[in-house]
């Protein structure tokens, strides 16, 4: 091979090495724009939500469907205040959003209650602005073991909000301390969240300052919960591969949620 012939084998090495870290940046700026103005994945990793989300579901989250904020962004750089092409969430949602105390943590609940409005739970039924809100008992939620066997049946309830959002929730204890509440009128730019498995989960009803969620300003919004879109068991493990295919649950794959 002539000195003429090396040198061009050389810039030809280059310029691949180069096409394909040009081509590398690219696909990671759409899949951050992707991630940043249209859908974001997000894994379920505790029983707040039950029974509509469980522990091991994925769902893909719409980062338009209320407008953006810093949080919208990855690295949440302070580009700008509020929020910009908004749009308010209405009752029933299942949001993620930004938790209060610390922002770098993500939760997932219900959207109860809109700016202006007085929640309360009195014997473990909730109110609306003063207005019981329709529930009515349905069967018992059952929890199974990794084989399909039932090894707990709780309580459920079909709950229906002002404005028609139907849901299911939870009812795991009788006299639990958020089965009677004060009155939490939301703020403006705020909003009450609770989980779905009333007695397992620290929302709204509980002050941020001990721990709980409190009221959620607009701008820790995130996005709006749509659809599950695979969903794996506590039976799969990560170091053996060959446990993931029966781990799936194949009928909450690519499913709304309500």
């Amino acid at each position: 091979m002539d000195q003429e012939q090396a040198v061009a084998k050389a810039k030809t090495r280059g310029g691949d090495l180069w096409d394909s870290l040009r081509t590398l940046v690219y696909a990671v700026l759409i899949a951050i724009g992707i991630r940043t103005v249209a859908y974001e994945p997000f894994h379920i990793p505790s029983e707040s939500m039950l029974p509509t989300l469980l522990v091991g579901d994925y769902v893909f989250v719409s980062k338009y469907a209320y407008g953006y904020s810093k949080y919208s962004i990855i690295f949440s750089p302070p580009v700008f205040d509020g929020r910009i092409l908004g749009s308010a969430p209405k009752r029933g949602d299942v949001v993620v959003f930004r938790w209060p105390r610390d922002p770098s943590i993500d939760y997932i609940k219900r959207v109860i209650g809109l700016p202006g409005d007085r929640v309360q739970v009195r014997d473990g039924a909730l109110l609306i602005n003063g207005e019981p809100v329709k529930r009515r008992r349905i069967e018992d939620f059952e929890r199974r073991d990794r084989f399909g066997n039932v090894v707990e049946r709780i309580a459920q309830w079909e709950e229906t909000l002002p404005g028609g959002a139907v849901y299911n929730t939870l009812d795991l204890y009788n006299y639990n301390a958020g089965d009677n509440t004060g009155v939490y009128t939301v703020p403006a730019g705020h909003f009450f969240m609770m989980g779905d498995n009333r007695d397992n989960s620290q929302d709204s009803r509980v002050p941020v300052e001990v721990g709980g969620v409190g009221y959620v300003p607009a701008d820790h919004l995130i996005g709006r919960a749509e659809v599950r879109w695979i969903s794996i068991d506590q039976s799969a493990s990560l170091l053996k591969p060959w446990t993931w295919f029966g781990a799936l649950r194949w009928g909450r794959m690519f499913t709304g949620i309500n």
